[in-house]
């Protein structure tokens, strides 16, 4: 699919619901699905948490090697369900307050924007990722490389969905919106010895990792380094050659 850039061509609907899939504007099951310049977008008003209207994502992407590249996805909260399969995003922007990007996937958001709006709900405090690996066999993991996370409200980095979850942030310019703490096991009350949120080399007056989670890492070169490569998705075997 392809539009006129992400701010000429947009899909959008309006839906909350109890069910992520259900009130999804966009869904991609398909394998090898690129989209280009194309706007995806909620405009359900905020939902009441635990509640039936508490979901309004702007695309679930679920399908294997997906692809957007110059895309953008809108919503209040809950916006883009990364639910499983690799997928690359490339110059994106993704906008929400809480658990705007989550889900099972292995993707990788290269030079990507992330836009925090400020959260309605107050009863929860907003999180970037929500990520939701259950065991090492699982390969999932949410990579952001070379991207500028900024807005109007507070957030942390991500929150545990799951006692493996996986989220690196690599390279990224943090805004002040990050809360100091950084990352939040909030609804995991398990052991966070198995959770895996870690930064690496990021900047900003929001990067300073003095008062960070305790169980949070700060990844040197050599544990960076299987994230910061196309080899993470195994993308030289589906994305286009001239990526490389």
């Amino acid at each position: 699919m392809r539009g006129k850039g992400r701010g000429r061509t947009t899909i959008v609907w309006s839906e909350n619901s109890e069910d992520s899939y259900r009130s999804a504007t966009f869904k991609c099951e398909a394998p090898h699905f690129v989209a280009y310049g194309i706007s995806f977008k909620n405009e359900a008003p905020t939902g009441i948490a635990y509640t039936s209207q508490n979901q309004s994502v702007a695309a679930f992407v679920g399908g294997d090697k997906a692809a957007f590249y110059h895309c953008g996805f809108f919503s209040s909260h809950n916006t883009l369900f990364d639910s499983k399969g690799r997928h690359y995003y490339h110059n994106c922007y993704i906008q929400g307050s809480i658990d705007f990007i989550f889900g099972h996937g292995q993707s990788i958001y290269h030079e990507c924007e992330i836009f925090v709006i400020a959260n309605k709900r107050h009863e929860i405090q907003g999180s970037i990722t929500a990520h939701s690996r259950q065991s090492t066999k699982e390969n999932s993991g949410f990579v952001f490389v070379k991207g500028k996370v900024y807005g109007i409200g507070d957030v942390y980095l991500g929150r545990a969905n799951g006692a493996y979850s996986r989220v690196v942030f690599a390279n990224t310019y943090f805004s002040r919106t990050v809360i100091p703490q950084g990352w939040t096991n909030w609804s995991h009350s398990g052991s966070t010895g198995n959770l895996h949120q870690a930064e690496y080399k990021c900047h900003g007056p929001g990067s300073a990792s003095t008062n960070r989670a305790t169980w949070s890492k700060q990844l040197t070169d050599k544990e960076a380094a299987p994230f910061l490569s196309l080899n993470f998705i195994k993308g030289k075997e589906w994305l286009p050659e001239w990526f490389f």
